[in-house]
C-alpha cells in the first residue's frame, strides 16, 4: 500500500522509535540493525560473487544503458554539479542533527550545521569550489544555492519531529549477495526499529514528489534497501519512507514478501541485462527528459555524438566492471542516493 502525504508530521505506528500519542518513549529495541550480522553480507558457502549492482547503478542502466556504460565501463568524469552538492550537504545535516542531544535537534540548531557541513564538504572535495564563478555573480549563485539549502532543511521540520526519534542506524551501509552470485549494495539514509522489532527504512530526497505514474520508480530503491534487510535479517520491513524535502511531500510504501521477491527478480533481469551488453559491446542509448542534464550528451550517438572505444577486456582474476561501480568522493556519494 502507498500513501503520500504533505504538511505536518505525521505517526507511523510501530515503526520508527517515535514517541507515541501518550508520550511514551518507544526507544531503541528489536533487532541490531548495525550488528555484524548486517555489516558483513557474506555470500553463502560456495557461492561466486560474479557481480555487484546498487540502486544507484541499476536506475542508470534502467533510465540509459550507455549512461552505464560511460559511468561503470569507462568511468568517465563528470562535472560536479550543485543539485547533487546541494543534496550531499542536506543530507549530511540531517546525519548529524542526531548527533545531538533530542532536546537540542531543532531546525535552527540544524540551519547552523550548514555552513561548517559546507566547509567539510569542501575540504573533502575541493573540486566543489569551482561550482561557483568568482565574483559578485558567483557570490549570488552561492548565496541562492545555500538558501535553498536551507529552505530544504526548515522542511524537513515540517514533516516530523526529531526529537521524537531515535534511530537505529544513519547512513548505513549494508551487502548481501543472492544465490546467482549477484552482489547487492548501498547507504540507507536512516533505518528506525520500534520496540515490536519492526523497521522503517527512511531516505531523504532534495528533489520533489514524482507524479502518481512514477512513483513504482521512486520506489524501487527502497524495495532495493528493503530486500537486502530481509535477506540479512529475515523480516521483511514493515515501512518504506520517502520525505521529499523539494516540497514536503512523504511517500509511504509497506512492502510484503511478494514485493520483496519481485524485486529480486527485477535486479537478476537487470543484471543478466548488463551482462549482455558487456558480451555484446552494445550499450545501446536511451533519450529522455534527464539528457539534457547528462555530461557525456556530447559523446552519445542520439546527438551525433562517438563513444569512445570500450576498454579492454580485464585479465582473467580481476573483478566485474560492476564491481568497479564503488567510485569514492562526495560526487559518487551524491549520486548513490539518487537524489535529482
Amino acid at each position: 500500500m502507498t500513501t503520500t502525504e504533505a504538511g505536518s508530521e505525521t505517526s507511523v505506528p510501530s515503526a520508527g522509535g517515535e514517541v507515541g500519542p501518550a508520550g511514551a518513549e518507544a526507544g531503541r529495541a528489536g533487532p541490531e540493525v548495525g550488528s555484524a550480522e548486517v555489516e558483513a553480507g557474506a555470500p553463502a558457502a560456495g557461492v561466486e560473487v560474479v557481480g555487484s549492482l546498487s540502486p544507484s547503478r541499476a536506475s542508470d542502466f534502467m533510465t540509459c544503458p550507455l549512461l552505464y556504460r560511460f559511468r561503470v565501463i569507462d568511468r568517465l568524469p563528470e562535472r560536479p554539479s550543485a543539485a547533487a552538492a546541494r543534496g550531499t550537504l542536506v543530507h549530511a545535516v540531517l546525519e548529524r542533527l542526531f548527533d545531538l542531544p533530542r532536546c537540542g535537534r531543532t531546525a535552527m540548531a540544524a540551519l547552523e550545521m550548514l555552513g561548517p557541513e559546507w566547509e567539510r564538504l569542501l575540504e573533502a572535495e575541493p573540486e566543489l569550489a569551482g561550482l561557483f564563478e568568482d565574483g559578485d555573480g558567483g557570490d549570488a549563485e552561492r548565496a541562492e544555492w545555500l538558501e535553498q539549502a536551507r529552505r530544504m532543511v526548515e522542511r524537513y521540520f515540517t514533516l516530523e519531529d526529531p526529537r521524537r526519534l531515535e534511530p537505529a542506524e544513519r547512513e548505513l551501509f549494508v551487502e548481501t549477495v543472492l544465490d546467482s552470485g549477484l552482489k547487492l549494495r548501498g547507504y540507507i539514509d536512516r533505518v528506525d526499529v520500534a520496540p515490536s522489532g519492526d523497521v522503517r527504512i527512511v531516505d531523504y530526497k532534495t528533489g520533489t514528489a514524482p507524479r502518481a505514474d512514477f512513483e513504482a520508480r521512486a520506489l524501487f530503491q527502497m524495495k532495493f534497501y528493503a530486500l537486502v534487510l530481509w535477506r540479512l535479517q529475515g523480516r521483511v520491513p514493515r515501512l518504506l519512507q520517502l520525505m521529499y524535502l523539494g516540497n514536503g511531500e512523504v511517500l509511504r510504501y509497506e512492502p510484503d514478501e511478494s514485493d520483496l521477491r519481485a524485486t529480486q527478480r527485477k535486479v537478476e533481469a537487470l543484471w543478466q541485462a548488463i551482462r549482455r551488453a558487456m558480451d555484446t559491446g552494445e550499450w545501446r542509448a536511451r533519450t529522455g527528459r534527464l539528457c539534457d542534464w547528462c555530461d557525456h550528451k556530447e559523446r552519445c550517438p542520439e546527438f551525433g555524438g562517438t563513444p569512445p572505444p570500450l576498454p579492454a577486456a580485464p585479465p582473467v582474476g580481476r573483478p566485474s566492471p560492476a564491481d568497479l561501480e564503488g567510485a569514492s568522493g562526495a560526487q559518487a556519494a551524491a549520486r548513490e542516493r539518487d537524489d535529482l
